[in-house]
Order: C-alpha cells, then sequence, then structure tokens
C-alpha cells in the first residue's frame, strides 16, 4: 500500500494567468484566466489520477495551501 504520491502545483504564469504544472517541470499541464479555474481543474484532475496533492501557491510564489485527494471507488465501473 501506498507509493508515491502525485502533485500538481498551481501557480502564477508569467505570460498572464495560472498554470498547473508537475513539480520541475517546464511545459504546463493547463493554463487558466484565474486561479480559482486552475484549482478547480486541478482537483478534477487529482481526483483522477487518485493520490495526488494539489500545491496551490500565491502571486508571489509562496505555497498557500496544499490539499491530497485520493481516486473514489466508483461501483459504476465495476462490470459483473
Amino acid at each position: 500500500m501506498g507509493g508515491k504520491k502525485n502533485q500538481i502545483h498551481v501557480v502564477k504564469n508569467p505570460n498572464g494567468g495560472w498554470s498547473n504544472k508537475k513539480p520541475h517541470a517546464e511545459r504546463s499541464l493547463s493554463i487558466h484566466e484565474t486561479q480559482q479555474s486552475a484549482i478547480n481543474h486541478a482537483i478534477r484532475q487529482a481526483k483522477t489520477q487518485g493520490n495526488t496533492e494539489v500545491i496551490i501557491h500565491s502571486k508571489n510564489g509562496k505555497i498557500r495551501s496544499s490539499s491530497t485527494y485520493t481516486r473514489k471507488n466508483d461501483p459504476r465501473s465495476i462490470r459483473g
């Protein structure tokens, strides 16, 4: 049980807007006009991937908050 936790960072994009990035990645996973939009997208992606931490940075780059999301066991995905 366990395993390595994935991370998605919500950071200010130098070209405008907000980006969702993996640690140490040069390219963004996605770019959004608002921080809230980027946060919502990151949380949806984290819940899909499971065992993923969403780390939200403020405009100056400091970590504002973080939460870990696990994949929900969806009984509809089980065929029987």
